[in-house]
């Protein structure tokens, strides 16, 4: 369930709809599905608004969709609300997802949040004072082999401690971008050490192929 809270009325916008650019883009992801089942498309819609308004989906936003795809509004809602991917009440500029489902949190996550703590100054479900940044707990990204590890917008930062997860904030802080992945040396989810098999793989050799 998401950790972020409805904005309140004196927040929401009015109206809502998509840029002529977006609603192109709604439209092929409404394509993708059969007749009598375009509802399917609610979820990369959803992902639309989010990115067009601030990376955050009002309720104005969820109307426009329900209409858009001929289901009720409160169908939307539950769908936005279960998801942390979707921001319901704006967030900072660097939107922190921090992973702490098992796998992340044996790796050690509770470094990555005290981490946050220490440098932001804001826990989980918090945002700074100065709208720049916002940490949740997030349930699996799907990066366990790279445990423990945390999300940047579309980036993901992992094999991460204490201290590389401070030197990123403090980047951000500083208005730079950290290079994304791992934070440990390694090549994606390689051995720390490097590869240990196929090392005299040749890709361009013909099939069944060295390098030999």
């Amino acid at each position: 369930m998401s950790g972020v809270h409805i904005a309140p009325p004196e927040l929401q916008p009015a109206s809502f709809e998509f840029t002529p650019e977006n609603m192109a883009l709604a439209k092929t992801h409404i394509a993708k599905y059969p007749e009598g089942r375009q509802q399917s498309a609610v979820m990369p819609l959803l992902d639309i608004a989010q990115r067009q308004h601030n990376n955050w989906v009002p309720q104005a936003a969820i109307r426009y969709i329900a209409d858009l795809l001929g289901m009720p509004a409160i169908r939307v809602l539950e769908v936005a609300s279960f998801y942390t991917m979707y921001n319901l009440a704006p967030v900072g500029t660097h939107f922190v997802q921090v992973c702490t489902t098992t796998p992340c949190w044996l790796r050690g996550s509770d470094k990555v949040l005290s981490a946050c703590k220490k440098h932001l100054g804001v826990g989980p479900g918090e945002t700074t004072p100065d709208g720049k940044f916002t940490v949740i707990e997030v349930e699996c990204l799907g990066a366990c082999v790279n445990a423990p590890m945390l999300q940047l917008g579309d980036d993901f930062y992992e094999d991460l401690d204490e201290e590389s997860t401070g030197k990123i904030l403090e980047a951000l802080k500083r208005g730079e971008t950290p290079k994304p992945g791992p934070q440990n040396g390694r090549l994606s989810s390689e051995p720390l050490g490097g590869a240990t098999t196929l090392t005299t793989f040749n890709p361009a050799a013909p099939s069944g192929g060295s390098d030999d």
